[in-house]
């Protein structure tokens, strides 16, 4: 029998504070390779659009792509509807009146257009529209409580990974451990980054924290980011190796858009027109023009250096930034550079290795030392803001699709 490739998309299974999509696909996948001898190719983890209405905890989408044989596609949709009808039945036996996932499992012999992704990790889609466009395709889907998970589930299909895409080796807890303290400490993590220096994002040196494992009781032990395949793998091992980490029930290495700033267009150039405002809460903003359109960019507290630089700017001041547009179209910030500063304010002049004084009002600078005098004016310097410094919040405080600039960033 001849192979064919099936292409699976799944999203929006997991609660709030529990479950994860990433654990039922590897079940699924698992599943379908017990009861038809599909093996897998590919597994996909995709981060979508950060404003999506009715994003999971994570934001993130399922792919895999398996191959079967020919005579196995029956057999193949069979399987997937009863594991959906298990997943449903689970789903109600945790919903409550306020939370309800909305799932979706697509099922798919062919490849989705690209455009399908592009536009689930740049802005809103609608989803009633996308999933006419999966029916018109004869797709199989299935879905519960409502359409939402469907925009996930067929973006997670779509993507086309490229050379510059990332990898995550997830691994899962135990099922009796669940909900309990997990086991991987800083020390260890620290000793990772040393060991695997080309991983990423492991740990949050400024706040002494960890990166790896997360902090709801969910399924997930820790997972382990990397420009390739066999470099989390081995990081993986190594961490299983070490005698004060929990070892974990399994785990899958998933190719992932991670990382890669998909989801904004590109760096934006500007000069600043109005001065930071700072609001409740410690967050600020500020308007400036470019290419002929006003744009107000706002820095939040939790921004650390990006918040710093916006408060330090005036106007004239030509930067750079990077930031994703928010429905009332502000700008999120997520990195800024000052490429052109326009002169501050330093000082009066010095005498006498010492600063000038008023006199008084409307009368001349005075020195104390030799009483020379001048007229009243201000030195003006650009030296006192760094410039060419890209900017970016501390790895704590990162969106899961944002580029450290530790990998590369340029100026525009």
């Amino acid at each position: 029998m001849n192979l064919i490739p099936v292409y699976i998309g799944l999203d929006d299974t997991d609660f709030i504070e529990s479950g994860c999509t990433t654990e039922r696909m590897n079940n699924l996948i698992n599943y379908l390779i017990s009861h038809t001898n599909a093996t897998e190719v590919e597994r996909r983890l995709v981060r979508l659009w950060p404003f999506a209405e009715n994003r999971t905890r994570g934001n993130g989408a399922l792919g895999s792509i398996i191959n079967i044989n020919s005579d196995k596609k029956d057999k193949l949709i069979e399987y997937c509807s009863l594991w959906f009808d298990e997943l449903k039945k689970d789903i109600n036996s945790k919903s409550n009146e306020f939370i309800h996932p909305s799932p979706c499992l697509i099922i798919s012999f062919k490849k989705f257009p690209e455009n399908w992704y592009w536009s689930s990790v740049r802005g809103h889609v609608d989803a009633s529209k996308r999933k006419k466009q999966i029916e018109e395709e004869n797709n199989i889907f299935f879905t519960h409580n409502s359409d939402s998970g469907i925009v996930g589930a067929s973006a997670a299909i779509s993507w086309v990974p490229s050379s510059t895409s990332s990898w995550e080796l997830i691994s899962w807890r135990r099922k009796g451990l669940i909900g309990t303290e997990r086991k991987v400490n800083f020390n260890d993590i620290s000793r990772l980054d040393e060991k695997f220096p080309d991983t990423f994002v492991n740990r949050d040196p400024t706040k002494k924290r960890g990166l790896i494992a997360p902090r709801t009781p969910c399924p997930v032990l820790y997972g382990i980011r990397g420009p390739n395949s066999k470099l989390v793998t081995d990081a993986h091992f190594w961490l299983q190796s070490q005698k004060n980490i929990e070892n974990c029930s399994s785990f899958a290495v998933h190719i992932s858009n991670q990382l890669s700033d998909d989801h904004i267009i590109s760096p934006h150039t500007g000069t600043v027109v109005s001065e930071p405002i700072e609001t409740k809460g410690g967050h600020s903003y500020l308007d400036v023009i470019s290419n002929s359109e006003l744009n107000r960019i706002i820095a939040f507290r939790e921004g650390g250096d990006v918040n710093d630089l916006l408060r330090k700017l005036i106007p004239g001041d030509i930067i750079c930034w990077t930031g994703i547009v928010s429905p009332n179209d502000s700008v999120h910030l997520e990195k800024l550079i000052l490429i052109n500063p326009s002169p501050r304010i330093e000082s009066r002049p010095n005498c006498c290795n010492r600063t000038m004084r008023s006199s008084g009002k409307n009368q001349h600078l005075r020195c104390k030392n030799c009483k020379k005098t001048t007229d009243k004016y201000w030195v003006y310097s650009r030296d006192s803001v760094n410039t060419n410094i890209w900017v970016e919040p501390s790895p704590s405080n990162r969106r899961h699709l944002s580029k450290p600039l530790s990998i590369e960033y340029p100026i525009t």
